[in-house]
């Protein structure tokens, strides 16, 4: 079986982003392979416990997918001040004698984030809206690689997660959990110190709030988890994303000052791509005046190369307003209106790209996060929860269908639902042995023998 073919039957997708079936993304050449070791957001422990205990491994990896690609260079890349980390793998390099660079890179935010690592690593600007193959790269998450590296090595499937339990709790935790593994069930592995919490799964900027009891109950781990922050319900993070997008337009109309710190610091801009957000800002009261798609395009077209980082309406406004929700409700508006928007041709870094980084812990003392950062999680706990829910649709793509049934008698690693061959799609594999209780269109639900 080939690379693509072992990747595509393990069900392997993006570990620390959006869930990308990588069978599809690695169906390439490339002259650049880049893991992003980065860890993007601020407080996860992540990718940083899986360099330091699996280095040997995520180096055999980086070596099969590098051949693979027939990629010309290979790096990891990583904060500079990942001292034991980098230790780790410059000890693995050595050890398999591979031709893998360490990229060390700066503290800042959203050092993670794909597009900004294949600027600081190759010195090109991926299109906007575009891929990183673009220009010649492949990026992948370190559990992504690792996970490349069991299926080719020992046939295995993804049926677990390493995630970190972060914010309110005794202190933080490395979990290793079945895929499908309730979300208050890590919590409460932590041990929270407050009773009435909110939760955020991923990072602080771009994770997702759940501050509902119930919601917070329905959450299971997926293929992309990486990351659970529990916090005060009445945290600034979680109040932010209970504001309406009128009381956020109504909001930019009074108070936007125009001072272009939104545009100034956005990652996106900085590497060249046409996105200023001071400007759809300026035009927000203009909205319900403009019949022309042509003048809307002109005032708003720019956010959709907007990327949803919230360095803008986290770290930048000294007003405290929101060019972020602004940009995604534009991004809407623009859709339903049938604009599409041009892209910029060869875009180039700026010359302040350099000046305009936003240091990570300026950043989290921003957010109100400063009692919580330089905690770490040392040690790894694994959890056997009586009942996993995992859902078919954990990946960017069509569901897969599920394969079984009420009343079956599956094994961890057993194929539950099937990846759709003629569309994208990842499949889905059981984590645990049990017996199925349920088998619904969004999920499978298995109760552990």
């Amino acid at each position: 079986m080939s690379l693509i073919e072992t990747v595509k039957d393990a069900g392997i997708v993006g570990a620390g982003g959006a869930g990308f079936p990588t069978h599809v993304k690695l169906n390439t050449k490339a002259e650049y392979f880049i893991v992003n070791a980065a860890e993007c957001e601020p407080l996860i422990e992540t990718d940083k416990y899986l360099c330091r205990t699996f280095a040997d491994e995520l180096i055999k990896g980086v070596m099969y997918i590098a051949g693979h690609l027939e990629a010309k260079k290979s790096y990891i890349a990583l904060k500079a001040k990942y001292k034991a980390e980098i230790a780790a793998l410059r000890e693995a390099i050595e050890k398999n004698n591979a031709d893998i660079e360490i990229f060390e890179m700066r503290t800042f935010y959203p050092a993670g984030d794909e597009q900004i690592i294949v600027q600081q690593v190759t010195g090109r600007t991926v299109p906007e809206r575009g891929i990183p193959i673009e220009v010649g790269a492949v990026v992948d998450n370190v559990g992504t690689v690792l996970g490349i590296y069991r299926a080719l090595t020992n046939g295995d499937k993804v049926t677990d997660k390493y995630l970190s339990v972060v914010g309110e709790v005794k202190e933080p935790i490395m979990l290793k959990v079945p895929i499908g593994t309730s979300v208050r069930t890590c919590i409460e592995a932590a041990q929270p110190a407050i009773s009435d919490y909110a939760v955020i799964l991923g990072g602080p900027m771009m994770g997702k709030v759940f501050a509902d009891d119930s919601a917070i109950d329905q959450q299971v781990v997926t293929k992309t988890t990486g990351n659970i922050i529990v916090l005060p319900k009445d945290h600034y993070l979680i109040r932010r994303t209970q504001v309406s997008i009128q009381r956020i337009k109504h909001q930019a109309r009074s108070a936007c000052i125009q001072c272009r710190m939104c545009t100034d610091l956005c990652p996106r801009f900085q590497i060249g791509h046409s996105i200023k957000p001071h400007l759809v800002m300026r035009n927000v009261w203009r909205e319900e005046t403009i019949d022309s798609n042509e003048e809307f395009a002109k005032c708003y077209g720019d956010a959709v190369n907007c990327c949803s980082c919230g360095v803008c309406e986290m770290f930048s406004c000294p007003m405290g307003l929101s060019p972020r929700q602004v940009n995604d409700y534009m991004k809407v508006q623009l859709r339903e209106r049938g604009i599409m928007i041009d892209k910029t041709p060869d875009p180039t870094a700026r010359p302040t790209i350099d000046l305009n980084r936003i240091p990570t812990d300026r950043l989290i003392a921003r957010l109100g996060l400063g009692k919580y950062n330089g905690l770490h999680a040392h040690s790894c706990t694994e959890l056997f929860p009586r009942e996993v829910f995992i859902p078919l649709s954990q990946h960017i793509g069509k569901p897969a269908a599920a394969v079984v049934k009420a009343g079956d008698t599956i094994h961890k690693g057993d194929l539950i639902g099937q990846a759709d061959e003629k569309a994208l799609s990842a499949n889905i594999h059981a984590s645990v042995n049990g017996t199925v209780t349920e088998a619904a269109p969004n999920g499978i639900r298995i109760n552990v023998n």
